[in-house]
């Protein structure tokens, strides 16, 4: 088994298999113990060892999955799905962006980076997903409080609204190649993400 940080998230499902969030070791080892696993998918990525049996003299042991599927009604999380908006955050917006300046197409680490809204909020944008791109300082700086076309700026990719699984995507820290293969199939098939995971899913492979 390949040997993961205690810091390595678990992909938590429903039981139709519909991502939830990303968990710690110590909730996913809660689950296994509270008998809330419906089943589990993905690679071994933990072994935890517990204390030993009193009759039998052996010690437990909990094997976590790198994903987990947990009983629970699916249907309504499905309805609250389909309306869910995610919360706009620096993090997951440079993340969606892939840390590229949408105005130059320079990539620059997070600390560089800036949140712009296409339509600045003094002329009556709003900060909504589809309104702010991820752009560098100097861009930034040099468009203002002017919309791209009066700055002569032209974007790069258009902006979106992540839809429920694309932002557990773009919420985890280090997701596992098996992790984001499986939720790539959760997105849409219009979905920007689909071309930038599968090449992280080549280079995975190609590593391993």
């Amino acid at each position: 088994m390949v040997q993961y940080a205690v810091t390595q998230e678990v992909l938590r499902t429903d039981v139709a298999g519909m991502p939830l969030e990303w968990i710690d070791y110590r909730d996913a080892v809660r689950l296994y113990h509270t008998e809330q696993i419906a089943y589990a998918c993905g690679s071994l990525i933990y072994e935890i060892r517990g204390g030993f049996n009193a009759v039998s003299g052996r010690r437990s042991i909990v094997e976590v999955s790198s994903i987990v599927a947990t009983h629970g009604d699916s249907h309504n999380l499905e309805r609250k799905r389909e309306r869910y908006t995610p919360p706009l955050n620096n993090r997951t917006l440079f993340k969606r962006d892939a840390n590229l300046c949408l105005y130059c197409a320079q990539q620059f680490r997070t600390s560089d980076l800036t949140r712009d809204h296409i339509t600045p909020i003094s002329k009556g944008g709003c900060d909504v997903w589809t309104n702010v791109v991820t752009a560098c300082r100097r861009c930034n700086n040099y468009k203002g409080g002017r919309t791209p076309e009066k700055a002569g700026m032209q974007l790069v990719a258009v902006p979106f609204t992540p839809t429920y699984a694309e932002y557990i995507y773009l919420k985890g820290r280090r997701v596992l190649a098996d992790q984001m293969e499986y939720l790539l199939t959760h997105f849409p098939r219009s979905s920007p993400l689909h071309a930038r995971l599968r090449g992280d899913l080549a280079r995975e492979r190609r590593a391993s």
